[in-house]
């Protein structure tokens, strides 16, 4: 389960536009994005982490990821946001490229709430949100929250605005952050009132006042509203180019807003679904049987978050009403979780189940629904975590000696912990960690990949597409470079429609390369209903290639290479194929370099009519002296091959 954690005023400024929209299904917390003119629970948020976050219909896994700072404008090279828990309630003062931008909003290049306020300390317990006797709480931090910030019980944002009427809010809202507004202003009467006729609870109000609470000009809030409102929907309209996502790095539709407690997986056989005002009601919260949200949000907040993701809050839920609609949000939504956790600085990690107390037994770490073996979760490695659910004797504070622990079990589970802090730099390295994962749905495998492999785009999602389509979207969506290094790397034929690139069953069947050497590129050009991959590269158009035929285990196989130079005279030079899986029979093949002119590694194919080319496999020219001759033959010229 991963749930993402924020703080900051670049998150308000998605959340904030939702909250003139009118109720419908779709709400959830009460600081979404509001993309969706329908749900005053959802919440959306600037800060991108989730590292992973990641959370889709798969995971019902434990990992909660923290990110305070998101700002809706980053664009970082690598797709994700900056993540770090606050623990003070004084947010970060905007860049200035983002104080021009917001010189008409209300008071966002403030510190929030402003230096001057003096917020009333409060303490939220686990007996006063759930009737349990702290002491029989066995995680600290989800004992009790005291602190000043804007933190407000369970019951209060349950209260209907209907039953404390215009007033009644008005006194709480002051009571809370510290103020003293009246109903003289006609603005905030609106708003007060459009609580009543939206039918929300104090929450749901407080969730989408809170961040405009300090503006010193009420007059203009309603047109800033509309104004992000409209913003936020642009953007996710624009960030969806048919089939492909071009703007990878959303803030989340929902998160859930912890100081309001409004809009948040799990074996399901130890799961319960459970309907909750956190989400408006809006569908079942699939959570652990032994645990309620309540515990969760406090140890959140004493973590020094504001805002929270978490897959089954802020992902409408798949079997539930609107159907339709969840299909549309999670085109956008599940591809992108992996824009949370790419620059977040923390993760937050339940790693026993959402809420539950961390521990650790025989089976836990073979389990497929281990943290450390759900597809998802491969976005959140290298990312600085805290495990969640931490207890004074855990598995977290175990004696070590020499590197051992006490059993062979927490040595294991300290050293996968460890080793997750290794993010896969190579392709091949990413592509070994994630088919040694599992998922629910076989395709989310693909689509966890988006992140890890550069790309320029990222597709859709689709969960009833096929695993070799899904593939192929995002091969066509990889930058030049890694489709470069897929082509001049891996030694067979692809066999799934291209050749030139493997296909997924064999990337999760048959052995992978280790490392290797590429510096070419593949580009893809798409006119009309034609699109071609190709590259410009040194070839050798004539070369007779043999002794590779013959597969030998383990073994590098030795072959020489015929060519020939301008007057008709043959030249012989000793190759080698350091694959011992794939055969090259004996044969005349067009061969590509793809070193760079460094006459070492080449391409084996044939040559068909219009540039084309189909690949082979792979061969090596491993001696120095060899290239040199080659290369002072000067049969090798740049050419465009197009690749099939």
């Amino acid at each position: 389960m991963v749930l993402l954690l924020f703080v900051g005023v670049m998150l308000w400024k998605h959340i904030r536009s939702v909250f003139l929209t009118s109720r419908t299904k779709e709400d959830l917390s009460p600081d979404e994005t509001p993309e969706l003119d329908e749900s005053p629970n959802t919440t959306a948020s600037s800060r991108l982490q989730e590292k992973h976050g990641n959370s889709t219909s798969e995971d019902a896994g434990p990992a909660l990821e923290a990110t305070p700072d998101l700002s809706p404008r980053l664009r970082p090279e690598s797709p994700s946001i900056a993540v770090g828990l606050q623990t003070n309630v004084t947010e970060e003062q905007p860049s200035e490229d983002e104080a021009s931008d917001t010189s008409s909003e209300p008071d966002d290049d403030e510190p929030w709430p402003p230096k001057d306020t003096i917020l009333p300390e409060v303490t939220i317990s686990a007996f006063t949100e759930t009737g349990q006797a702290e002491s029989s709480i066995v995680v600290p931090l989800q004992r009790a929250y005291t602190g000043r910030k804007p933190v407000i019980s369970s019951r209060l944002a349950d209260t209907p605005c209907a039953a404390l009427g215009i007033q009644g809010i008005l006194d709480l809202l002051n009571t809370t952050l510290g103020t003293s507004h009246s109903l003289n202003t006609q603005s905030l009467s609106f708003l007060l009132e459009e609580c009543i006729a939206n039918k929300y609870d104090f929450g749901m109000a407080y969730g989408r006042i809170r961040r405009i609470w300090y503006t010193s000009d009420w007059s203009t809030i309603q047109d800033t509203l509309r104004k992000w409102e409209e913003k936020d929907r642009e953007m996710r309209q624009k960030a969806l180019d048919g089939n492909r996502i071009v703007e990878p790095l959303l803030p989340p539709r929902r998160v859930w807003d912890l100081y309001s407690n409004r809009v948040v997986p799990v074996v399901e056989k130890h799961r319960a679904d459970m309907r909750t005002p956190i989400n408006g009601y809006e569908w079942p919260v699939p959570i652990p049987k032994d645990t309620n949200l309540n515990p969760i949000r406090i140890e959140m907040l004493g973590l020094g978050a504001e805002y929270a993701w978490l897959d089954v809050l802020c992902l409408r839920q798949a079997g539930r009403p609107g159907e339709d609609m969840r299909t549309e949000e999670w085109k956008l939504d599940v591809p992108t979780i992996g824009a949370m956790y790419a620059d977040s600085r923390d993760v937050v990690t339940y790693l026993s189940g959402l809420g539950r107390p961390f521990s650790l037994k025989d089976g836990d770490l073979e389990s497929d629904r281990c943290w450390f073996r759900r597809a998802w979760t491969l976005q959140e490695v290298g990312r600085r975590r805290v495990i969640a659910g931490d207890t004074p004797d855990g598995p977290m504070h175990a004696e070590c000696k020499d590197g051992k622990y006490k059993t062979e079990l927490l040595t294991r589970f300290h050293e996968q912990l460890e080793s997750m802090q290794a993010i896969p730099h190579s392709v091949f390295a990413g592509l070994r960690s994630m088919r040694n994962r599992v998922s629910t749905n076989p395709v989310d495998k693909i689509a966890g990949l988006a992140f890890l492999l550069p790309t320029n785009s990222i597709p859709a999602y689709y969960e009833r597409v096929s695993l070799e389509d899904a593939w192929t979207a995002l091969v066509n969506s990889m930058r030049a470079e890694v489709r470069g290094i897929l082509f001049s790397l891996y030694p067979e034929p692809g066999n799934a429609g291209r050749k030139w690139i493997p296909s997924w069953n064999q990337l999760r069947t048959k052995p992978l390369p280790t490392e290797g050497y590429s510096r070419i590129e593949i580009d893809r050009d798409e006119v009309m209903k034609e699109t071609e991959d190709w590259c410009d590269a040194p070839c050798i158009e004539k070369g007779l290639v043999r002794g590779l035929a013959a597969v030998a285990e383990g073994n590098d196989r030795c072959g020489e290479l015929i060519v020939q130079d301008e007057g008709g005279k043959e030249h012989a030079f000793n190759i080698t194929a350091t694959h011992c899986e794939y055969p090259i029979p004996d044969d005349t093949y067009t061969l590509i370099c793809t070193d760079n002119w460094g006459f070492q590694y080449w391409v084996v194919g044939r040559r068909l009519s219009g540039k084309r080319f189909e690949k082979v496999s792979l061969l090596e020219i491993p001696d120095g002296d060899e290239r040199s001759r080659l290369e002072d033959l000067h049969i090798t010229e740049e050419c465009r091959n197009i690749l099939v």
